[in-house]
């Protein structure tokens, strides 16, 4: 959503309030207005009604007394003080019996039509009209509302104002994280943000970034180690080859020499390629690629093509190797087959001589299942455990093999496992290790996309410790 739809939150807070507090004012001062309005009128319906009750008690005193001119006489004394009303009584044949005043000609007023007994029982009963002239209540409940108007912008505009401020007050702390922000960098990702200073509802929000800035820091530290480690593998075979081609220039050769050179580049060259293959493949995986999953009944025979492969440098580290357990599911066989022969090649450098290298396939719960290869031998410190399937990571001891496998076996491994959905295993204690992965074993027809690797390619893979 663009910034224009969605402009400044504070803006957006103020806003709402003015109008709320408007509105709240108004609904307010209406009221305010309404009971006044409804008490005026109740007022003026009660003063008729006594007014009402009065004539018919003076005009019942008449009846008895019946003399007609003191009755009109007492009537003058009962509007004495009493300005604002008119009465008019009239005879059942129209004629006039009595008039006071008249009802006021801009309609203001409030007028009650009732029956009385004439004061000479043979008139019969007269028809009286009595009017209250309203028009002093109405200006004021005029000013009234004029005055509650008046009140209701300008507390609306006073609530505005302080709502302003006190918006810019509460979104302080915001404008504070983000100069925090400002300040980091890439080589400033140590830096946290401090919450110290937060509301509570800003402290989630900083929390998760502050998670986000320790993997950040985590990735670029790693991104740096990897640069270094790619331009250190690289460098070693670059140089080899730059060193025996000058040799080879320097003077002039046999055919047979100049094949030995070749030859010996051409092996240089392949651990180049490998390394470069292996990067490409770790990139594509870091994408997001998954597996291309087909039905594999018995994870053992997959596994015991595997171990065919490696027979002969078994044999030669004076090791068995034996497969315990079986599993199907949907997998992609080709990394399989990469994923356990970095496995077992890289349990067969570690291994006791004259030990068993042994295959645990396992069905866990939640549709996974393992796949483990364990061996007895160095038992792997605390240290380097954890970072077994970092890329191009070794211990000291694999250092002895750094020419023909350039650590990236297990962060292959690592991979193959995250594209199953999965993830590593590794434990080693009392000098038996156990490293392998936990995959999902998904139904068949799930499929995915995936760097290509030929079964030939997945168990020719230069493992890795």
């Amino acid at each position: 959503m663009s910034r224009s739809r969605i402009g400044s939150l504070g803006r957006r807070l103020s806003y709402w309030l003015a109008l709320q507090s408007l509105a709240g004012l108004i609904v307010v001062c209406a009221t305010v207005y309404g009971a006044t309005h409804l008490g005026f009128q109740a007022r003026q319906s009660e003063e008729l009604v006594q007014k009402q009750v009065q004539l018919r008690h003076l005009l019942a005193e008449s009846s008895h007394d019946g003399d007609v001119a003191p009755l009109k006489h007492k009537l003058d004394d009962f509007f004495i003080g009493h300005p604002d009303m008119a009465l008019a009584l009239t005879r059942a044949d129209g004629s006039e019996f009595y008039r006071r005043s008249s009802p006021p000609p801009t309609g203001d007023e409030r007028i009650a039509r009732f029956a009385l007994p004439a004061p000479v029982p043979e008139q019969g009963s007269l028809d009286a009209v009595l009017a209250l002239d309203i028009r002093e209540d109405a200006a004021l409940l005029r000013r009234i509302g004029m005055t509650l108007a008046v009140a209701a912008l300008a507390g609306a505009l006073l609530v505005s104002a302080g709502g302003f401020l006190l918006v810019r007050l509460g979104l302080r702390p915001l404008r504070d994280l983000v100069n925090q922000t400002r300040q980091l960098a890439a080589d400033t990702l140590h830096r946290r943000l401090d919450g110290s200073a937060q509301p509570e509802e800003l402290e989630p929000l900083i929390a998760q970034f502050n998670e986000l800035l320790g993997r950040l820091e985590l990735a670029y530290a790693q991104l740096e180690g990897f640069n270094a480690d790619v331009a250190h593998e690289l460098c070693t075979p670059l140089a080899t080859l730059i060193g025996s081609t000058e040799l080879a220039l320097r003077k002039a050769r046999d055919a047979d020499e100049l094949r030995d050179v070749l030859g010996s580049n051409l092996e240089e060259l392949q651990r180049v390629a490998g390394i470069v293959h292996d990067m490409l493949f770790l990139s594509q995986a870091d994408r997001g690629a998954s597996a291309r999953r087909v039905r594999t009944p018995s994870l053992a025979a997959l596994a015991r093509q595997v171990c065919n492969y490696h027979e002969a440098s078994m044999v030669d580290a004076g090791l068995t190797l034996e497969i315990v357990g079986d599993a199907e599911g949907s997998f992609d066989t080709p990394l399989l087959q990469r994923a356990l022969s970095n496995l077992i090649g890289n349990a067969t450098r570690y291994a006791q001589r004259g030990s068993t290298v042994r295959v645990e396939i396992i069905r866990a719960p939640a549709g996974e299942v393992q796949l483990k290869v364990v061996n007895r031998g160095p038992t792997i410190g605390p240290v380097d455990l954890p970072r077994l399937f970092d890329r191009f990571y070794r211990g000291d001891s694999s250092r002895t093999d750094a020419d023909r496998n350039h650590g990236l076996g297990l962060a292959i491994v690592a991979a193959i496992a995250r594209m199953h959905g999965g993830h590593t295993l590794a434990i080693s204690s009392a000098g038996t290790s156990s490293i392998g992965m936990s995959l999902k074993a998904a139904a068949a027809g799930e499929t995915g996309l995936v760097a290509p690797a030929a079964s030939a390619e997945a168990m020719t893979a230069s493992p890795g410790h």
